[in-house]
């Protein structure tokens, strides 16, 4: 009988790092798909689109970027690079359902002066706030 092998999970700053990388590849996906066609629909309308509609736009953006990664192989492109894979507690492929609810958790886990991510330092399994919530972990590839 072999024993699993077991399961290696990045540090927090790996994680951090790869969170940094993946800010700066959204600069050039939101600039492509958020700001170009807004210039360009500003430019024939002489309009400026409501902030409303921008920050729904950005925010639909983020989440099918989000949620087409995690679905479909567990690594965002920094995640590729940084060698680290989401996947669900079980350790089986993260659900659309884990995804959207990881994406969800993650906007006040970071957004709230970082404390999901300060979670990590106290929790016994080093998780992410947003991770323990959807029952999601970050691992090594």
């Amino acid at each position: 009988m072999t024993q699993p092998r077991p399961i290696r999970r990045p540090g927090i700053l790996r994680r951090l790092a790869s969170m940094f990388y993946e800010a700066l590849l959204l600069v050039a996906v939101l600039a492509v798909l958020l700001f170009l066609p807004h210039w360009i629909l500003g430019a024939f309308s002489h309009r400026l689109a409501a902030p409303v509609i921008v920050q729904a736009h950005a925010f639909i953006i983020l989440l099918v970027y989000f949620l087409w990664f995690w679905s479909n192989g567990g690594q965002t492109l920094a995640m590729k690079t940084w060698r680290i894979r989401l996947l669900s507690r079980d350790g089986g492929p993260v659900s659309p359902v884990q995804a959207l609810l990881r994406f969800l958790f993650a906007w006040p886990s970071i957004g709230l002066a970082g404390t999901g991510i300060l979670w990590a330092f106290f929790d016994h399994e080093r998780l992410f706030l947003h991770d323990r919530l959807a029952g999601t972990q970050l691992v090594m590839s």
